[in-house]
This record gives C-alpha cells, structure tokens and sequence, in this order.
C-alpha cells in the first residue's frame, strides 16, 4: 500500500470517536475553567483589564486556530491571514459606528474627519449585528475563494503561495492607509461607545464579551477537531504529505484546498469580529505583513498539525508580548526570535514536544 492510501487508512480502524469525545470532554472542561476564571476577576470587580485580556487572548487563539487548519493539516502556508482578520475586524468597526450613530446621534469619527454629512452607501445596513455578521463572513470567504481558486488551480504551492499570499495582504494595507477609502486611513476606526445599547467599557459588557470569545473559541475547536479526525481530515493529511499521489488516485485536491481554505478564511473574520470590540480600534496596522508572520509564529511554537498548539502558541506568545512591551518593549522583538530559533533548532514539533526532551537529555551520557 503506498503513502497516500496509507494516509487514508491508517485511522480508519482505529475508532476515533472514543478518542474525540475524550478531547471534547476535556475541552469542555477547560472551556468552563476560563469562563469560571473570568466570572470570579468580572464580579469581584478587580481592574477590567484582566478580563479585558483573556478576551483578547481567546480571539487571537481563534485566529492561530484558522492558520493551522490550513498549514498544519493541508500543508499550506498562509502569511497573509492578517487580511481576513482585518475583514472581520473592520466590518464590525462599521457596525458599532453606526450603531452608536443611530442611538446617540454623535457622528463617528470617520464622518468628522471627512466632513461627511452622512455615511457613505456601503455602510448601509450595518446598524444591523446579523446583517455585519454575515457581511463579513461572506466577505472574507468571497475574498478567500477568488484568491484560493486562481492559486489552486494554476497549482501554485510552497512558498510561491506563501509570498503571493503577503502580498496580497501589503496590497490591503496600502489601500487602507489611504484616507478616502472611507474607513479612517491611517488613523483607523475607533472610539466605540455602544455594544447593543450597552457601554463598552462597561464592566459587565467587557465580562460578556470574554465569556462569549472563550465559548466561540470552544466551539471552533470542537468543530475543527471533528473535521479534522473525519474522512475529509484524512483527505487533508494525505494531501499535504503527497498531493500528487492523491490526484492520481483521483481525488479533487483544488476543491479540497479551496473549501477548507474559506472554511479558515471565516474563522479568521469571526477572531476579527471578536477582537476588535475588546481592543477598542482597527487601524491599516493589523493588515501589516509582519502581524500575518506572527501568526504563523504562534502555530510553530506551539505545534502546527495539533488544534491544541496552535492555541497554547497563541496564547503564550501574546501573554508574554502584552507583559514585555509594557515592561521592556525594546526587548520583545529579540525575544520573539529567540523564541523562533528555539522551535527551528530544539522544538520542531512546537512545545507540545517538550514532554519527549527530558527522557532523551537524561538518557545522554549515562552509563549503561
């Protein structure tokens, strides 16, 4: 039996529900720790920043959670995944704009800095949360899919799709730095007032929002999980280990590719979604090259090709980025690329890995 119809094969006899009920049960049981932890800082009512920061760190988890469908289980690497996240991000900046416009009367700052009498007719509709929703989901996928399909059908692979990937999302910063765009140029979007009616820096809407962020990171990972221990994630491994011999056994790769490429591309703009409430602001700088590098960073620290890594990478790189650049901001980016080279040279399966290096240090030198 070759490679690929090995791949196929090799858990179909191993009865993978048993496994996948243990993984959501014990997902489950991480889930209502954090959602445990934020309800006792939220009602204790200590500095909302410590909430504020889980929320932040959920979504960030969600958005590595996207890279790693695609690179770590599809073997396609993706450094332009800050587009998607903007996407979300800005359309739900749109929509808590003009939500507050429409209750407050108070133009927002994207009016005042035009002089716009009004707000332009592609704002339409979003005073409406289902409708920015939708929109940007539908938006971040229709984007995903022109792109996906002109790669994967020309079968641009490897790191040519790489580079024309961040090109693609340099291309996206230079249009929104530009001020008539409409959506704030370099100055961006920001001051939100309101969440449905509710103030935004209000302690009980900073609560919700980390708690709903953790549930929707639960739920990302519950459904990829499945995904990824069916048939289709077995398609997936096998094309990332020989796509050829896959095609050859006559299998559509382009169609694979594309659909869990916009399947990542929706949950990049649900993190934006989720992301930008919580931070307060959007500006051209989350669409920067070097944001869509991070967090391909993040899945490699924590372990690309395991849904849990990917967020244990998000997280810990975060945390340390929020403490550092605060205590020693000069210092961060050395200490990200030490972080780098210690995965290339020590870790190459990421931090996950780091139960299997104490037996081999320990076996070194030791006499027989």
């Amino acid at each position: 039996m070759n490679a690929v119809t090995g791949s196929l094969a090799a858990t179909r006899a191993a009865a993978p529900m048993p496994v996948q009920r243990r993984y959501d049960a014990g997902l489950l049981g991480l889930v209502a720790a954090l959602v445990g932890v934020a309800l006792i800082l939220g009602l204790a009512k200590p500095e909302t920043y410590l909430v504020n920061a889980i929320g932040q760190l959920a979504a960030l988890a969600i958005l590595a959670v996207s890279l790693d469908l695609v690179w770590g289980y599809l073997g396609i690497l993706s450094l332009g995944h800050g587009l998607f996240f903007a996407i979300g991000g800005y359309v739900c900046a749109m929509h808590l704009s003009a939500h507050a416009y429409a209750v407050t009367g108070t133009a927002p700052d994207v009016m005042q800095f035009m002089g716009w009498a009004s707000l332009p007719f592609y704002w339409t509709g979003m005073t409406s949360a289902p409708y920015a929703l939708v929109l940007a989901i539908a938006l971040a996928v229709l984007v995903a899919f022109l792109f996906g399909w002109a790669s994967f059908r020309s079968r641009v692979n490897g790191v040519y799709f790489s580079i024309i990937s961040q090109a693609l999302v340099y291309v996206a910063m230079l249009l929104m730095f530009r001020n008539d765009t409409g959506f704030g140029g370099n100055n961006g979007m920001t001051s939100f007032t309101l969440l449905f009616g509710f103030a935004m820096g209000a302690p009980g809407t900073v609560l919700t929002l980390t708690i709903v962020t953790i549930l929707a990171l639960a739920a990302v990972l519950i459904g990829c999980g499945r995904l990824v221990a069916s048939g289709i994630g077995r398609q997936m491994l096998a094309c990332r280990d020989d796509e050829t011999r896959l095609r050859t056994l006559g299998y559509g790769t382009t169609a694979l590719k594309l659909k869990i490429w916009c399947l990542s591309a929706a949950i990049a703009a649900l993190a934006g979604i989720l992301y930008v409430p919580q931070v307060g602001i959007i500006n051209p700088r989350v669409l920067a090259p070097d944001l869509s590098l991070e967090i391909a960073v993040w899945v490699a620290i924590g372990g690309m090709g395991r849904l849990s890594g990917a967020v244990i990478g998000a997280v810990l790189v975060n945390a340390l980025k929020f403490w550092l650049t605060a205590a020693m901001p000069e210092a961060w980016p050395f200490i990200l690329s030490g972080l780098v080279l210690l995965v290339v040279l020590v870790l190459p399966n990421g931090l996950l890995d780091l139960g299997r290096l104490k037996p081999t240090w320990l076996s070194r030198g030791m006499p027989r």
